[in-house]
């Protein structure tokens, strides 16, 4: 068996920790992860380290072939990279992702292939091939396991150095999670 790591998905190299548990077809992740770059310019990615925490959820059908699929990307080269590169674009096409209402529309008849291969088409990411890695479950369960241990049921859910923030929504702006980590 190749040996496999899966890169952290994290940005920034600063002593505050944010962690944004996400969910990649959430509207309300997406609206969060859309706002890390800005967050990071803000702040300086100095001062802050920002940490995604995929939080797969049921009702979002695709969620686990979607947060695999993520995690598939982050063994490749430029792993963390690789991974952003397909969290933008599930959130840019999330429509292709994603039921509607949770149980009906065109994805009813998408397969985890074809899933995949739109993940492929929209990222230029190849992963399908890191997606067949065994133990992938692994790192998977990492996250899971760190959100269970942390509380966390729901995306999008934040913490600030390992505590959870629940007046903190991503329908704050950010400069407004930039002040509240930085104090400034």
């Amino acid at each position: 068996m190749t040996e496999w790591k899966a890169a952290e998905l994290e940005w920034g190299h600063g002593p505050r920790v944010f962690e944004m548990f996400l969910e990649p077809t959430c509207p309300f992740s997406n609206r969060a992860f859309g706002k890390i770059r800005e967050l990071l310019s803000t702040t300086g990615e100095d001062k802050i380290t920002v940490k995604i925490r995929l939080q797969s959820q049921p009702w979002h059908m695709y969620s686990g072939v979607i947060v695999r699929a993520i995690l598939a990307a982050s063994t490749l080269p430029n792993g963390r990279d690789a991974a952003w590169r397909v969290m933008e674009a599930v959130a840019a096409h999330r429509d292709e992702f994603e039921f509607d209402k949770h149980c009906t529309g065109p994805n009813r008849t998408a397969t985890p292939n074809d899933i995949i291969a739109r993940i492929e088409g929209y990222s230029g990411i190849k992963l399908a091939a890191a997606f067949e890695i065994p133990d992938l479950d692994k790192a998977i369960k990492m996250h899971c396991r760190y959100a269970r241990q942390n509380g966390i049921h729901v995306s999008p859910t934040f913490m600030i150095d390992g505590l959870v923030q629940p007046d903190m929504s991503s329908g704050d702006a950010a400069p407004v999670w930039a002040k509240r980590l930085t104090g400034g």
